[in-house]
């Protein structure tokens, strides 16, 4: 893999250790990149030495996942986004361009909102619009990730089969690296759909000022088709798609997504 190597580390937060991993110098313009639900920083292990050559690449585990401290709170994404600007803080970042995918652009559009001073730009990957209609459509909405547990482990192959259909045939990996974030979740697996699904995004996103790129994964069933309503919302955004694109996107399609979040941050130079 080109680009500079990934080193993991821990800041002390208020809410106790939080894992980030980061590739590039530190000196750089910093790209602060926001998961999935419920994946880690690992969503963005291909990518971040791709964007760390020419910036300050940070990729953070949301409290509650990955190896960060379980959350002292009930999910939310306020809180999620206020997590995120300390952790900026933490490492004298005073302003970073924000990635974030599915339930990470939700939170990317919080912290835009909340800290804009923060904020230089978005890239909202996969993310929903979630407005009152969003949050009717999912009241009643089944478990998207919970299974019951099973004496013979039959419920890890229905975490799999749960998510396969949303996912590229023939890359197991992607779906293996699903079920080995799904199981590190402190906490309630579903707590990130359920912070997403209650987030009053329609009362917020005036606020949002940054330019903004929303890249489309056009395979992508839950989010694709909110791109457009997402975008229009915004003040100043441009989508892109992202043929091929499914679920997984950054690490599907590592090269293709790092090459238009690099293309989006250049043109702002």
């Amino acid at each position: 893999m080109n680009g500079p190597d990934i080193r993991r580390a821990f800041a002390d937060l208020s809410v106790g250790q939080v894992h980030y991993a980061c590739a590039g110098e530190p000196s750089a313009p910093a790209v602060l990149f926001l998961h999935q639900t419920p994946r880690s920083w690992a969503e963005y292990r291909a990518v971040l030495p791709l964007v760390g050559q020419r910036y300050f690449a940070v990729a953070m585990d949301t409290v509650g996942f990955g190896d960060s401290a379980p959350a002292p709170w009930a999910p939310t994404i306020e809180h999620w986004a206020s997590v995120a600007a300390e952790l900026l803080a933490s490492l004298g970042i005073g302003k970073a361009h924000v990635v974030g995918h599915h339930t990470g652009g939700v939170i990317a559009v919080e912290l835009a909102a909340a800290f804009p001073e923060h904020v230089g730009s978005l890239v909202l990957s996969s993310t929903p619009f979630t407005d009152a209609g969003f949050r009717a459509a999912r009241a009643g909405s089944k478990p998207i990730d919970a299974v019951e547990r099973s004496g013979d482990g039959a419920h890890l192959m229905q975490m799999w089969r749960n998510r396969q259909g949303f996912y590229p045939a023939g890359r197991p990996e992607l779906l293996e690296a699903f079920v080995l974030d799904a199981l590190m979740v402190r906490g309630d697996l579903e707590g990130g759909h359920r912070a997403v699904a209650s987030y009053r995004m329609e009362e917020r996103i005036g606020r949002v000022t940054q330019p903004v790129l929303v890249l489309r994964a056009p395979d992508d069933p839950f989010a694709s088709p909110h791109a457009a309503e997402l975008a229009a919302h915004l003040q100043d955004a441009r989508i892109v798609d992202i043929e091929g694109g499914m679920v997984p996107l950054p690490d599907q399609l590592p090269d293709a997504f790092a090459e238009a979040v690099l293309d989006f941050l250049d043109r702002l130079e």
